[in-house]
């Protein structure tokens, strides 16, 4: 299937606030806003890219902007990736202070414009994987990144082609060994890390959690996503004729099955 990587470059509207969540150049997130008054439901996207530098927040920004004109208030986190400081453990101790601190963060810079109650929590990809890890944060061993105590402030998860096994991504050496990079070596070297933070070793999220991808994805294989929906019971829509980046593109004919997904968490 030959893929259409135009949104990856495509220009969108500006966000109407960057809030920062650290101290760190990528220690932060931009902030799309419906038009109108009424409070809105927070939507945390987090994007992909095989966790590297070369990936930014800025490929989401069509994405964003498309869930605002809908009524969604949006965030995109950056944070550290891998080849930019990122990787074991920085990426993931970013990715849980953006999910803990950006919505009272955009609550502070857009005061009234959230609805009460969690944020929903996105991902795509490598931000798929991210957002099933830091859905289940206080499943953790203690001492691992992220860790916390108590469940997060999670209304819902959406994982848009997600990396649910990390395990066989490294044994596939997906993305030219993405998973090695992130994690520092392979799980018969690290079990312990991979068991902090892989998803097919984790269990599912509390929250309502759907996932949805093309069958044909060249890039992530949906027979990890399939075995991720049969072991953990969580529902995975698979949308005819949509490659790896359809999901992310609201021009694609996937994309209102994404909307619809989301709307109905």
């Amino acid at each position: 299937m030959a893929e259409r990587r135009d949104v990856l470059t495509r220009s969108a509207p500006p966000p109407d606030h960057t809030v920062r969540y650290g101290p760190l150049p990528d220690h932060v997130a931009d902030v799309w806003l419906p038009s109108g008054g009424t409070p809105r439901p927070l939507v945390l996207f987090l994007h992909g890219g095989y966790w590297r530098a070369a990936h930014d927040r800025h490929h989401v920004a069509p994405l964003a902007a498309d869930l605002a004109g809908r009524g969604w208030a949006v965030a995109c986190p950056e944070y550290r990736r891998t080849g930019g400081g990122g990787g074991w453990p920085a990426t993931f101790e970013d990715v849980a202070a953006a999910v803990d601190a950006v919505p009272g963060l955009v609550e502070a810079a857009a005061p009234g414009r959230l609805a009460p109650g969690p944020a929903y929590l996105a991902g795509h990809s490598a931000g798929g994987h991210l957002a099933l890890w830091s859905a289940v944060r206080h499943r953790l061993p203690a001492g691992a990144p992220g860790a916390r105590t108590r469940p997060p402030a999670v209304r819902g998860v959406l994982a848009l082609a997600p990396v649910c096994d990390l395990a066989e991504t490294y044994r596939r050496r997906l993305d030219l060994d993405a998973a090695r990079a992130l994690m520092g070596g392979g799980p018969g070297q690290l079990p312990e890390r991979y068991a902090a933070v892989d998803p097919a070793r984790l269990p599912a999220p509390d929250a309502p959690t759907v996932m949805l991808q093309g069958p044909g994805d060249g890039r992530v294989p949906i027979v990890l996503t399939r075995e991720y929906a049969r072991t953990h019971d969580v529902p995975l829509i698979e949308l005819d004729g949509a490659d790896h980046f359809a999901v992310i593109d609201p021009e694609s004919a996937a994309w209102p099955a994404v909307v619809t997904a989301l709307t109905h968490l």
